[in-house]
């Protein structure tokens, strides 16, 4: 019989038909272009390849000669180096889907069993950063204090080489809550999500976008409670909890979605979720529908919402890190486009993965990998760019590794825009 499972996998034909979709072609065996399979390119094991896993979960499927089922050490070993990149996903011939694949074994093996230590502390990132933010000083001064910083990071299974990114100092959301409703009355409303790692970590990037999106002519709203996708759990199997965190924001932004508002989503694998996971955990949802076909990138609703708006010229060159989510689900085109508009000569790496990939680079067991995968050619490409070349990258894991590794600033698109938009864009960052 089929087992259950939390995806619906219907694309697939359900998960045995998912197991079946590997024919072995090898295309995850080359090192030389896209995505897929950043863990085959820096390790040359066929077991670490799109197709080695692809073969270790058919058998799991037979049940012979890997007997332990879901609970079986050598699967969860394959997928232990997956980046869950979704690479593959884009760059298969038959779209093999490895990261939802993983997500699912590793819910099954998992169940009532303890997950490894990152699982709580690095996947339950949604819980510990909101009590980091009510003493935000407090808790940067702990994270990089000499001694007791690295002592955190070991307890909690992060590489000492690692940085925790600085909880900031005032969260976006607190910020837009306090501050005056700018523009006319009668402007078309759209929603901004703002996800964990952005109200936290980067609030810069949602300010920037609530600037260019007032000056396109939109009237900004931010859900009210604290929403999560759920991105960093499907990385552990926290299917069911990932579940919970999704009917949660549906029963929040159900009624705005069902009026036609448009959401636009900052953090590409957030936005990833709504297209790809979350028709796939909820397949009969209809406010699952909706907001799938309705959240857009900001390139994407600036290109197809925005009326005749033009962005605020830019110019000079650019080099671009696009997010492996973006690239697999949704696509670079809008962005680049809209960069070619506002006079960029932006370049899109092809560069894969960053290495990063959520929390996987900042596990200690995955560090050497991580920096491998970005080693390959992304940060070599950022570390050659001139010091006028601006570097872009939206996705807050790609941004961290560039950082961390390179001492470059890269910008994401909302900060260059608004920048541009008041005449103070720093290209030397």
């Amino acid at each position: 019989p089929a087992p259950r499972t939390h995806f619906a996998f219907a694309e697939e034909g359900g998960w045995q038909g998912a197991m079946l979709r590997c024919v072995g072609v090898g295309k995850c065996r080359q090192t030389t272009t896209g995505i897929m399979c950043p863990s085959w390119m820096v390790t040359g094991e066929e077991a670490h390849s799109t197709r080695g896993r692809a073969r270790l979960l058919f058998e799991l499927l037979q049940s012979d000669p890997l007997r332990a089922g879901w609970r079986d050490r050598h699967v969860r070993d394959a997928l232990d180096l997956c980046l869950a990149c979704k690479g593959c996903k884009r760059d298969c011939p038959t779209s093999v889907d490895m990261a939802s694949y993983k997500a699912e074994f590793l819910a099954h093996h998992y169940r009532r069993r303890l997950r490894p230590r990152t699982a709580y502390t690095i996947g339950l990132v949604h819980w510990t950063v909101r009590l980091a933010a009510r003493a935000p000083r407090l808790a940067n001064a702990a994270a990089q204090a000499p001694g007791l910083g690295g002592l955190a990071r070991r307890l909690a299974g992060i590489a000492p080489q690692r940085r925790l990114p600085a909880v900031a100092a005032e969260p976006f959301t607190r910020w837009f809550r306090r501050r005056a409703a700018p523009g006319p009355a009668g402007r078309p409303p759209v929603l901004l999500f703002a996800d964990t790692f952005t109200n936290h970590f980067h609030p810069d990037a949602a300010r920037a976008a609530v600037q260019v999106l007032e000056a396109a002519g939109f009237a900004v709203r931010v859900p009210e409670r604290p929403l999560c996708c759920g991105r960093p759990l499907y990385d552990f199997g926290m299917l069911d909890l990932a579940r919970r965190q999704l009917r949660r924001l549906l029963a929040t932004l159900g009624p705005a979605l069902r009026a036609g508002v448009p959401v636009v989503g900052l953090e590409p694998s957030c936005l990833a979720v709504f297209r790809d996971e979350l028709p796939n955990l909820l397949p009969g949802d209809a406010d699952a529908r909706l907001l799938a076909g309705g959240s857009f990138t900001l390139a994407e609703l600036l290109a197809g919402h925005a009326g005749g708006w033009r962005p605020p010229p830019i110019g000079g060159r650019a080099i671009v890190q696009g997010h492996c989510h973006q690239q697999a689900v949704i696509g670079m085109e809008a962005d680049l486009a809209l960069l070619r508009a506002a006079g960029v000569d932006a370049e899109l790496l092809d560069a894969g993965c960053c290495g990063m990939a959520g929390a996987f680079g900042f596990e200690a067991d995955h560090y050497q990998v991580a920096m491998a995968v970005g080693e390959r050619r992304l940060l070599p490409a950022v570390r050659t760019a001139g010091p006028d070349t601006l570097v872009l990258a939206d996705g807050f894991s790609c941004r961290t590794q560039i950082e961390q590794a390179t001492g470059r600033h890269p910008l994401h698109l909302a900060e260059a825009l608004a920048a541009a938009l008041g005449g103070g864009l720093s290209r030397t960052g």
